[in-house]
C-alpha cells in the first residue's frame, strides 16, 4: 500500500505523517510499516541540528499510524484513530537520518471501537524501540 493508499485511511499529513508505505497488512491481525527517515525531515531543525535523532515520541507516533492503518480496515473507513494509552514503551536504539524504520504491530486485543495493539520498530534486524499502544476510533 502506498502513500496515497494510506492517506485515504489515517487522517495524518505533512509534516506529522510519518508511514510511508504498508509492507503487510492482515486485517485484525496484524501491520508493517515502513518510514524512511531523511535528513530532511522538519524535526531534525531542533532535535538535534549537530546531532540529528529522531525523537522517541515520534518513533511511537509512526508505530501508532501504522496501528491506525490496521484498526480502520473492515468497516471502520473514514473514522478518526486516537491515542487512548501507552504501556511498556522503551526505547534501544537511535534512530538517524538514513535509517529505514519497520513497524510492526500486532493485534493484541480488539472490541467496540478499541484495540491494543504490540508494537515495535525496527532499523534492519535491530529493535529500536517497543511499546504498547492503545487506540480509539470515532
Amino acid at each position: 500500500m502506498d502513500i496515497v493508499a494510506i492517506k485515504k485511511i489515517i487522517p495524518h499529513r505533512y509534516p506529522l505523517l510519518l508511514v510511508d508505505r504498508i509492507v503487510e497488512l492482515i486485517p485484525g491481525e496484524r501491520v508493517v510499516g515502513l518510514k524512511s527517515v531523511t535528513n530532511t525531515e522538519p524535526f531534525f531543525q531542533g532535535h538535534f541540528p549537530e546531532y540529528p535523532v529522531m525523537p522517541g515520541v515520534l518513533i511511537i507516533e509512526a508505530l501508532a499510524q501504522t496501528g491506525a492503518v490496521l484498526m480502520l480496515q473492515e468497516g471502520k473507513e473514514g473514522q478518526i484513530p486516537f491515542f487512548a494509552g501507552i504501556d511498556k514503551a522503551r526505547f534501544r536504539r537511535q534512530v538517524v537520518p538514513g535509517d529505514q524504520l519497520r513497524l510492526e504491530l500486532t493485534v493484541l486485543r480488539a472490541r467496540a471501537g478499541t484495540c491494543k495493539m504490540d508494537a515495535k520498530a525496527y532499523v534492519g534486524d535491530e529493535l529500536a524501540a517497543e511499546a504498547e499502544i492503545l487506540a480509539v476510533a470515532r
